[in-house]
Formats: C-alpha cells, sequence, structure tokens
C-alpha cells in the first residue's frame, strides 16, 4: 500500500475552508435572538437546505468510512441502510412529521411528554443523549481521526479526534443550528462532487466497470441475501434495518432538529423527500468505490481505510485538497449536529422544564456551556472505537439493542389512543433492561450469536406487547386529538394539497421517489 502524501497547495485549501466554516458560525452568532434563533434557527429553514442537511450530517459518520469499508470486506449489501432511508423518510413526512411541527417541539422527547408524560421524555431524553456522545459525535471524532492520521501520522489518534472536535465544537457553539445547517449544505455540495470524481477515477484506474464484475463474487453485487449471510440476511433486512432507520431519521434529535426548523410543513416534507433522494446516490458514489478498493487494495489492514486510501492515491493535488476538506468538513458535519441536538436536550428537556423562569440568553448561555462539555465526552470516548472490527459495526449494533423500544412506543402511541403513559413509560425501561441483557449476553460474553438485525425486531415485538397490556389494565388516557392520525386528519390534509400544484405534493413525490427506490433496488437483487 502506498504512502499518504499531501502538498502544501492541498493543505492551503484544507485551512481555508475550515476558517471559512468557522467564520461563518461566528458570524451568525450575531443574529441570534432568542432560544428559537439558536436552538432550531428561528423555524425560518426551506426544503433545500433541510434536505441537504440531512443528507450531510447522516454521509459523516456512517457512509465516507464506513460503508466503503463494509462494502470492501462483505460487498453492496450494507447499501440496503441507504435505500431504507428513502422508504423510512416517505413514511416519517406523511405520518409523523405533522405532529411534530403542529406540537411546536423544541426536541423529540418533548412530544414523548405532550402525548404521554414526563417520565417517557426524561426517558428517551436521557437514552438521546448517551446515544448522541457514544455514537453519533464519537463514531465521526474517529473516522475523523482515521483520516487525519493519514495526513498527519506523526500526530497520535486521540490528538486528532480533539482537534476536530474543537473545531466543530466553536462554530457549533458560536452558530447554534443556523451554523450547522449552513455549514452543512456547503459540505456535502463539496462531498458529492469530490466523490463522483473520485469513483470516476477509481473506475479509469482499474478498467471499467466490466472489469469490477469479472472480479468481484456475485454475492458481493447482490443487495439481497441469504438467511445464513452474516452481515445482512434477508429476513434482518425487512425487519431490522427499517427499525434502525425509523429512530434514525424520525426520532433521533440530531436528525429531526433540522426537520423542527422548517418554516412550514410542506417545506419540512418537502427537505424530508429531497434527502431521501439524494440517500440513493450513495450506491454510486459511496459504495462501489468500496468494491473498487477491494481490487485495486487487496491487503488493507483495516476495512474502514478504504476510502481514505482511493482519496490519497488516486486524486491529483488540488483535487485532493478539496476533496480531503469535504471528508473532513461532512466529518464535522455530524460532530457539530450532535452537539447542537445533545446541547437542545439538555437545555430545554432538563434545564428549562426545571427552571421555566430562566430568560433566553441565559437559556442560550447553557446550550453553549453544555455543548462543550459534550464535546470533551467524545473526545475522550472515541479512541475505544477502534476495539470494534468496524465503525459501521459499532454504530449499528450500539442501536439494535438501544432504539427499538422506543420506535414502539411512538408508533403505538401515534395510531392507538388507549396506549396511556404507564405503559409507555414501562414499555420503555423494561424494554431498555431487556436489551442491555441481550447486549451482555450476545456481545460482552459472546454466550449467544444472535444476529443484531434479529435483536431489534425482538425487542420492538416484546414492548410493543408490554406497552399494550399495562395500557389496558390501566385507566384510558386523556390525550389531545391533534397528536393521533386519524382518517379525519388525512381526509381534510386531502383537501388542502387540492390546492397544490403534482411537484408540490408530497404524495406524488413520495410515489415517485419510492418508484425510483425501488428501480434500484430491483437493479441489483
Amino acid at each position: 500500500m502506498s504512502t499518504y502524501n499531501i502538498t502544501l497547495i492541498d493543505l492551503s485549501i484544507i485551512a481555508i475552508y475550515i476558517l471559512f466554516i468557522i467564520g461563518l458560525g461566528l458570524k451568525l452568532s450575531k443574529k441570534h435572538q432568542n432560544a428559537a434563533d439558536y436552538f432550531l434557527a428561528g423555524r425560518s429553514m426551506t426544503w433545500f437546505f433541510i434536505g441537504i442537511s440531512l443528507f450531510a450530517s447522516n454521509i459523516s459518520s456512517t457512509t465516507l468510512v464506513g460503508l466503503a469499508g463494509n462494502a470492501y470486506s462483505s460487498g453492496i449489501a450494507v447499501y440496503n441502510y441507504e435505500w431504507m432511508a428513502a422508504v423510512v423518510l416517505v413514511v416519517f413526512a406523511i405520518f409523523l412529521l405533522p405532529f411534530y411541527l403542529r406540537a411546536k417541539i423544541y426536541t423529540v422527547p418533548e412530544f414523548l411528554e405532550k402525548r404521554f408524560d414526563v417520565r417517557s421524555r426524561y426517558y428517551f431524553s436521557i437514552l438521546t443523549l448517551f446515544l448522541n456522545i457514544l455514537v453519533d459525535t464519537a463514531g465521526s471524532l474517529y473516522a475523523g481521526g482515521l483520516i487525519m492520521t493519514l495526513i498527519f501520522p506523526e500526530i497520535p489518534l486521540w490528538i486528532s479526534i480533539g482537534l476536530l472536535a474543537l473545531i466543530a465544537g466553536i462554530y457549533t457553539i458560536a452558530g447554534g443550528l443556523a451554523a450547522v445547517i449552513y455549514t452543512d449544505a456547503a459540505q456535502a455540495v463539496l462531498l458529492l462532487i469530490g466523490s463522483v470524481i473520485l469513483t470516476i477515477l477509481a473506475l479509469s484506474q482499474v478498467g471499467g466497470w466490466d472489469a469490477v464484475l469479472a472480479v468481484t463474487p456475485a454475492e458481493h453485487l447482490s443487495l439481497i441475501r441469504p438467511l445464513d449471510d452474516p452481515n445482512m440476511p434477508w429476513l434482518g433486512l425487512v425487519t431490522g434495518v427499517f427499525l434502525l432507520g425509523f429512530y434514525y431519521w424520525a426520532t433521533n434529535q440530531a436528525i429531526t432538529q433540522r426537520v423542527l426548523s422548517a418554516k412550514n410543513l410542506n417545506h419540512g416534507r418537502w427537505g424530508v423527500l429531497f434527502a431521501g433522494f439524494l440517500k440513493l446516490s450513495i450506491l454510486f458514489i459511496m459504495v462501489f468505490p468500496g468494491l473498487i478498493a477491494r481490487i485495486l487494495y487487496p491487503d488493507l489492514p483495516n476495512q474502514d481505510l478504504a476510502y481514505p486510501t482511493l482519496v490519497f492515491n488516486l486524486l491529483p493535488i488540488g483535487v485532493l485538497g478539496l476533496v480531503l476538506a469535504g471528508l473532513i468538513a461532512a466529518i464535522m458535519s455530524t460532530i457539530d449536529s450532535t452537539l447542537n441536538s445533545a446541547s437542545s436536550l439538555v437545555t430545554m428537556d432538563f434545564v428549562h422544564k426545571l427552571r421555566p423562569e430562566m430568560n433566553n440568553k441565559q437559556l442560550m448561555s447553557i446550550g453553549k456551556l453544555v455543548t462543550f462539555i459534550f464535546m470533551l465526552l467524545a473526545v475522550i470516548w472515541a479512541p475505544q472505537i477502534a476495539n470494534f472490527n468496524s465503525l459501521f459495526n459499532y454504530l449499528q449494533q450500539i442501536l439494535a439493542y438501544a432504539v427499538s423500544p422506543v420506535v414502539a412506543i411512538f408508533i403505538l402511541g401515534l395510531f392507538w389512543r388507549r396506549a396511556n403513559a404507564n405503559g409507555a413509560f414501562i414499555a420503555l425501561v423494561s424494554g431498555g433492561i431487556i436489551g442491555l441483557i441481550f447486549f451482555l449476553i450476545n456481545v460482552v460474553f459472546e454466550w449467544t450469536t444472535i444476529h443484531f438485525l434479529y435483536v431489534a425486531p425482538i425487542l420492538f415485538i416484546i414492548s410493543l406487547i408490554t406497552a399494550i397490556i399495562v395500557s389496558l389494565m390501566s385507566k384510558t388516557p386523556t390525550i389531545e386529538t391533534d397528536l393521533i392520525w386519524t382518517k379525519e386528519f388525512y381526509d381534510a390534509e386531502t383537501r388542502d394539497l387540492q390546492n397544490l400544484a403534482w411537484y408540490q405534493n408530497y404524495r406524488v413525490l413520495s410515489v415517485l421517489l419510492l418508484g425510483l427506490t425501488a428501480w434500484v433496488v430491483v437493479s441489483y437483487w
């Protein structure tokens, strides 16, 4: 494997970009007048910035390094997480998003309090904080640290991680969600351009797509794998992948906070569907390069080095600096997202709840302090991810054991009026405990070998049954009608949509997106 060299020109491009995003964050900090400005960008975001920010935040931690690395080792089946995201985002746009925006919430756990009670809100807030720091932020810092150690091999991994956290922390603390969204947009454009260039150069280097097909095992080019596949069995695809995706896209504060900033429901829905459309491109510009890296560099010591190795070995001077700037920026995109969402959770779900008399300036100050503290915690934990066999497996396994009870409660609460506060809270707590037991038995002690994509639906069903039984055994709840999806809600929405052109009708756009998704999946069945 060749060494990683970088020129002064490339370093200059990276430095200029970093200074740009820090300056943008500092500039936006002068526009904040209240908590809504800081945490939700004044609820004024349009569909383009929402969609591209959703895309940029996601590709930082799971796509850049993790997906290419997984494709390097086991083929394109890892793309199932990406196309399933488009399906989940359609479900989110249709059923859950309208109730988020109508409730005018700051955080997703706040919705659980409105639907159930404060106990569920606190439980989910704490769980989300845990996952934000130990999974999302730490995972992105680790991925970024890997890239930085290739650029500067003499700098230890933990120092590279600390520098990335410091840069992302500066503009996030200063600029709030507006800085996060606007920098995400710039990062996504850079990364998309760079990824397209890299894919074209990689195909040229390997001799074209026919050369890839000639040496790649047939099973590595198939999305739908047999039941005994160790990475992505088809049953786990239709159960576990959807559940993990529903948590990530519809209930994860770091992601949904962007949609909560929408200026209205239509812009929120258009932005969500735009993100789903962008996700489909991942197969061609970030998964296929992993297959090509397997041919060009068959002896990499770590599969997560596949994408960075392609970048350093194939890109010319100048373009390398541009792509590395996009790479580092996209890594920071998830860091800034999770730090800002964690800050929002602590400030609005705990501090503001316990001290409602605090003014907007005090709330923003606390939010900035919390961002800094969580940044330090993520820096401490991130190096530990090296103990897992891959970044992507780390991310998905942790989620599989933790989030299914949350998904069960959101779905049950949205569609079943009889679900009450006791049922929700007991299901969340018991499901969390059972998930921890599963994790200890299956991962820590390795007494069983249940695939994590099966663990997710098992925990979902247990939590769903628990919530139903407890709800039926306790009194019927009194809840607001605008927190439940009903046929009346659907009919009223149908009348409203009649006034829109077809290209503004989210239902038409949803069908088009699902059709395009089906075409991609069938093409690589």
